[in-house]
């Protein structure tokens, strides 16, 4: 398994799974013209970090565009591993105990079930390491994809939103138009959670979106 982004770039170069780009490739339609050949090739290709995008920003396309490189960030030789871990909990969560000792037995499977939840970290996380007190879009290499796209999309962003009545949680990756250097439009379907959030805050009554807060 893999620490960080970076700890996973440096595995896929070390088995010869990552292609270096130091030519300047621009982010409006080359990058991903590029990024689609290799994908459409054999074995979904190798993944690419583009590094001169003419901004301060690298760029990593085609990361988890193989089955190796999803088994790798996996931990898994193959898909069927997964299904095979999954069923094993699932077995040993929901067959008869007998008694204690049974029960007991099962104190590592929950620790390790319990692994997979998201944990609440009270202090900085190295994205916070450099703030931008002016943030600006345009520093950033957001791309282009096709031709006749209105713009420039954030294709797969982390949109955080919160219920407004009962406070629970949302991550939803919905792409984010850009409009300006401090301005996107959201892309999301209506039957999503992070659409509903926002429908739910602009109700009249309880607030109504000038007195409700958290999306």
């Amino acid at each position: 398994m893999h620490k960080n982004l970076s700890h996973y770039i440096t595995s896929m170069e070390r088995n010869g799974d990552l292609i270096r780009i130091r030519e300047f490739v621009d982010p409006v339609l080359e990058m991903t013209e590029i990024a689609d050949r290799m994908a459409k090739s054999s074995k979904g290709g190798k993944a690419l970090l583009f590094e001169n995008t003419g901004t301060d920003f690298p760029v990593l396309m085609n990361m988890m565009g193989s089955e190796q490189r999803m088994c790798q960030v996996l931990g898994v030789s193959d898909y069927d591993d997964i299904r095979k871990r999954i069923d094993s909990l699932f077995n040993a969560l929901l067959s008869p105990k007998q008694g204690l000792w049974d029960k007991l037995k099962l104190l590592p499977t929950l620790k390790q079930a319990a692994q997979w939840t998201p944990r609440v970290v009270r202090k900085r996380g190295a994205c916070q390491e450099v703030v931008m007190k002016n943030p600006q879009l345009s520093r950033l290499p957001i791309l282009k994809c096709w031709p006749h796209d209105g713009g420039r999309f954030i294709t797969l962003p982390m949109v955080h939103t919160k219920d407004p009545t009962t406070g629970v949680r949302n991550v939803g990756m919905y792409r984010m138009q850009v409009f300006s250097d401090s301005t996107t439009g959201m892309h999301w379907h209506k039957h999503k959670t992070g659409a509903r959030h926002f429908s739910e805050f602009k109700i009249p009554g309880d607030g109504g979106a000038g007195g409700r807060s958290g999306v």
